[in-house]
């Protein structure tokens, strides 16, 4: 009886032990992130004329570090990594910076890194507070269609999340145009029509994930409570945000909004969702048990 209850000792330590190690790592690659954000300052200084790569293998640095993370956690919980809002918040990140790396192997693309470095780091500063990664005795997320729709509309917020780096991007070209007009020729920013493409297909492919992840909603509540529907503040929050995509997309389709307009709708739809999501995630009894 001592036996086992010593193992059981040993076993619940190093448990803790690998939670912390993987939780350490991550806190590197947002160290990291966080000298990128740094280095951006200069690069805002000189105007963007040089073609430095500095920002994007800093970047690609601590994408090295947050996926190792990643996949430490993700292998000891033998499922998807996405069972609070620590994890939420650190495969979030993990999509943006990782969609960045592959958009910033196109040179006039890589200052994208400038922007979404501070967003990386503040974001990765929030998903270190203590209180955010709890450890129950069951994830929320026990099997692998659970983990699918989780992960779908995580990827969802990271397309959101790029498409509104792509829009601060596009607000800065647009006023250097109008108010710094050497500025922006000596520039090696793309050209503004390429950056508002990025921004609308960011979206696109944001809004395409979040559907796929809700359609698959009703399918698991009828599996786990038996109904197809609940209205409980998480269901009824994601289905605001798929409606106010909706409406973005809409409109930008019908000209209704222009670059500039459609850039701002862009940043201020994720920065709601920014300060929405943990909160209502807090409410739901169905995703925050």
């Amino acid at each position: 009886m001592r036996v086992a209850t010593c193992r059981q000792a040993s076993t619940r330590y190093l448990c803790g032990v690998e939670w912390l190690i993987d939780r350490n790592v991550f806190a590197l690659a947002v160290v990291i992130y966080g000298v990128s954000s740094i280095y951006s300052v200069f690069l805002w200084r000189r105007g963007f004329r040089e073609d430095n790569r500095v920002s994007y293998f800093l970047l690609l640095a601590g994408a090295g570090f947050h996926t190792t993370a990643m996949f430490m956690r993700g292998f000891r919980l033998d499922r998807c990594p996405v069972n609070n809002l620590y994890e939420a918040i650190a495969f979030v990140t993990w999509t943006i910076v990782a969609t960045y790396l592959v958009i910033g192997m196109w040179r006039r693309l890589r200052f994208l890194g400038a922007f979404a470095s501070p967003i990386l780091c503040a974001i990765g500063v929030f998903a270190l507070m203590p209180a955010l990664d709890v450890r129950g005795t069951q994830p929320n997320f026990s099997n692998g269609w659970s983990s699918l729709h989780a992960a779908l509309i995580l990827l969802a917020y990271g397309a959101f999340g790029l498409s509104s780096v792509a829009a601060l991007m596009y607000l800065t070209q647009d006023h250097d145009l109008k108010f710094h007009k050497l500025r922006a020729v000596f520039s090696m920013m793309p050209p503004i029509q390429r950056l508002e493409s990025v921004v609308l297909r960011s979206m696109i492919l944001g809004f395409i994930l979040l559907t796929i992840g809700l359609l698959m909603a009703p399918w698991l509540l009828f599996a786990y409570f038996g109904v197809y529907f609940t209205p409980e503040p998480k269901t009824l929050w994601s289905i605001f945000v798929w409606v106010l995509y909706a409406i973005i997309l809409g409109m930008a389709r019908g000209s209704a909004l222009g670059g500039r307009k459609i850039s701002w709708a862009a940043i201020a739809a994720f920065v709601f969702v920014l300060l929405t999501f943990w909160g209502f995630n807090l409410l739901s009894s169905i995703h925050n048990p």
